[in-house]
């Protein structure tokens, strides 16, 4: 029983530290650009196709 004076603060110091990283993205604007990801992966790099034409 002594372990769970140990273990409680940890637990709640460490979700502390989870929802300040979670906003921290928030304010640094992680999430702004959910679709650009997704469309550049279907655009051609200019680079490697003419690498890739030699």
């Amino acid at each position: 029983m002594d372990i769970l004076l140990v273990l409680v603060p940890i637990a709640l110091l460490l979700g502390v530290i989870a929802v300040a990283a979670f906003f921290w993205t928030l304010k640094s604007k992680q999430y702004d650009d959910l679709e650009g990801a997704a469309a550049r992966i279907l655009l051609d790099d200019e680079d490697y196709s003419d690498s890739e034409k030699s």
